[in-house]
């Protein structure tokens, strides 16, 4: 009688082997996904940055021509992504993805921590005075509880 196991994923068993890092282009989440490289090298595990699109229907409604702005962001983050992998070629190497999903932050970064079967997840801290009081998307993805989260100031 042989016996079958499914290989089923399995979160963080030998260390990560994929480590995701939100990006949006502010200083901290720039700050974060360095944070994430330096330990996707060290732990030789993917470095997947994921730029979440948000969808805006007010801002669609009145004319404002938001997918074209979040497509932008979105084209220079990669090419800022690049052009820093470029510069420690040879020094460090670290395998990258870069991934874009649409929505808010919170629910963008759960989906695609999903899809990508992330075993950890960087963020920067927020930089808006208003999520200490509301809390920011750093605090809603800790408080999830279903990946080791760092957040880097």
């Amino acid at each position: 009688m042989t016996e079958q196991h499914s290989h089923q994923f399995e979160r963080g068993t030998d260390g990560p082997k994929v480590i995701m890092a939100g990006v949006d282009g502010s200083e901290s989440s720039l700050r974060a996904a360095s944070y994430a490289a330096g330990l996707a090298r060290r732990q030789r595990a993917l470095l997947t940055l994921v730029y979440v699109q948000p969808v805006m229907a007010a801002g669609a409604a009145l004319g404002v021509p938001v997918a074209d702005t979040t497509d932008q962001i979105a084209e220079e983050l990669v090419r800022d992504i690049q052009e820093a992998a470029e510069q420690v070629k040879g020094i460090f190497d670290v395998r990258w993805e870069f991934h874009t999903f649409r929505g808010d932050p919170y629910n963008g970064l759960v989906s695609a921590a999903e899809q990508l079967k992330a075993d950890a997840v960087v963020v920067g801290a927020s930089e808006q005075a208003g999520h200490r009081i509301v809390g920011s998307v750093a605090i809603r993805l800790v408080k999830a509880g279903r990946w080791p989260v760092t957040v880097v100031p």
